[in-house]
């Protein structure tokens, strides 16, 4: 019995001290990494000659993805697409925010992300709640930011309308008035109260292109200050927080719930598109396992879509009142995203899978697979969603 005690209490020493020892690996496991502040740790593979980026500058990265066992959850390298993002203005995790910007054009480099610098305890598609993030990371190119001057509204009238929006014209275009319905481009530049810029279509080198006055834009203050302008205008929009984006707790310094200042110009004044719903009579309505329906209403022998490539959508959304709450129709631009990336609702990260090149389908999609309790901009909370889609391309 006492040799039996014997082994016993050896054997549990020796789990411990193992149990120690698998610690102090993990502990040390990054130990010739640098660690900034905020918990950041960065190992430069490969040192760079280039330009640092300051804030506003675009960097062009490859990178892969993993998380600590390893798995592979996102790649540019297998995409084949660099991606590129504009530093220090929040459009990625704060961690690449400060990594990317620790390095100089050429470098490569690894970094370990701490959740509250990535998703903190949000799950992400193939990313699971509270994930250290690991980025193997080139930085291929670092190209100088726009140079933005606000507008010039020095001496100008202020006008209020009843809503409480405030504007200011700061130069008076001829061209044609908007109208509703009638697509619109503009370019805007968004500011804080203090100045500080937040988003820009200048920057991103993208007009934003929409339908006037259906509320195809979440910003009340905007779609209502967009429809007092004509073609060539410029005109500076101070929104109040209740004509603009509602508080988020969970983004602080963000522009919800603050008075935000947008410089509009209104580039073109388009024709209006009209939307024919899809012929469904008589086409048979599947469903998925998941509660998905679909109706195949024109079926062609393109290329499929796959989860990891980039697909080309033109889509109409409908309530079940048939009232439509968005269109790409009608802006005449489809959108992209890469499937299988969690970028847009579940029902439509399934029933584009379903799809090839030149189909058009009509999907039902259920609140469970689209925004479930949470109201959207014009969709009420627990909505089941329609949606004619057609899928235009594979990349």
């Amino acid at each position: 019995m006492n040799n039996i005690k014997r082994h016993f209490s050896i054997l549990l020493v020796a789990l411990l001290l193992n149990g120690i020892s698998v610690n102090a690996q993990n502990q040390d496991k990054y130990s010739d990494y640098l660690k900034t502040s905020s918990g950041l740790r960065i190992k430069v593979t490969q040192p760079g000659n280039g330009p640092m980026p300051k804030q506003g500058d675009k960097c062009v990265v490859n990178y892969t993805g993993k998380l600590e066992n390893d798995t592979v959850f996102d790649s540019s390298i297998k995409s084949g697409k660099p991606f590129s993002f504009e530093i220090g203005s929040g459009q990625v995790i704060k961690g690449w925010d400060e990594g990317i910007a620790l390095l100089r054009q050429g470098s490569k480099a690894t970094l370990v992300i701490p959740p509250e610098l990535g998703y903190g305890s949000h799950a992400q598609a193939k990313i699971p709640a509270n994930s250290i993030l690991i980025f193997d990371v080139e930085l291929l190119q670092v190209i100088p930011g726009i140079k933005i001057d606000p507008f010039d509204v020095a001496g100008k009238d202020t006008v209020k309308t009843s809503s409480g929006l405030k504007y200011i014209v700061s130069a008076k275009g001829k061209g044609a008035k908007v109208e509703k319905g009638k697509n619109v481009q503009i370019n805007y530049s968004a500011y804080f109260i203090d100045g500080k810029m937040f988003d820009s279509s200048v920057k991103k080198g993208q007009p934003l292109k929409f339908p006037a006055g259906t509320g195809a834009i979440s910003l009340k203050g905007l779609e209502e200050g967009v429809m007092l302008m004509s073609e060539g205008d410029k005109i500076r929009f101070i929104i109040p927080p209740e004509l603009g984006l509602p508080a988020n707790p969970q983004q602080k310094g963000g522009p919800g719930g603050q008075t935000l200042i947008f410089d509009v110009e209104l580039l073109k004044v388009m024709p209006e598109i009209k939307i024919t719903p899809y012929d469904i009579q008589g086409k048979e309505v599947k469903t998925t396992a998941s509660g998905l329906k679909y109706i195949e209403v024109k079926k062609s022998n393109g290329k499929l879509a796959e989860s990891g490539k980039t697909v080309v959508v033109h889509y109409t959304g409908y309530l079940e009142n048939g009232n439509i709450f968005d269109s790409s129709v009608k802006r005449d631009e489809p959108i992209k995203f890469k499937l299988g990336s969690g970028q847009v609702i579940k029902g439509w990260e399934e029933g584009i899978a379903l799809m090839g090149i030149g189909d058009k389908f009509r999907f039902i999609i259920p609140a469970s697979l689209a925004y479930g309790d949470k109201e959207m901009g014009q969709i009420p909370a627990n909505s089941t969603l329609i949606f004619d889609v057609e899928l235009v391309d594979v990349q």
